[in-house]
């Protein structure tokens, strides 16, 4: 049994209005110092088989279901 993990996040350019909205509630309640704030999705899975061939399948999951590739890039990392 392997485990991956599978960060997404959207491409440099790409408006995300969740991280501004957080940014701004967050200044909103007092705290100081925030830079940018960006969402990141990660999934982390157990597949069946040696970790090189689950990084393989993580990475096709991303191009057919849990990525877009115009605005997404995605990355995904054994983990044990």
């Amino acid at each position: 049994m392997a485990v991956i993990d599978i960060r997404i996040e959207l491409k440099k350019g790409v408006a995300d209005p969740e991280g501004s909205n957080t940014k701004k509630t967050l200044e909103s309640l007092g705290f100081t110092g925030i830079g940018a704030v960006k969402t990141v999705k990660i999934f982390e899975m157990e597949l069946d088989g040696p970790a090189e061939q689950a990084v393989k399948t993580g990475e096709e999951m991303c191009r057919k279901l849990l990525a877009n590739p115009v605005v997404q890039n995605y990355k995904v990392t054994a983990v044990r």
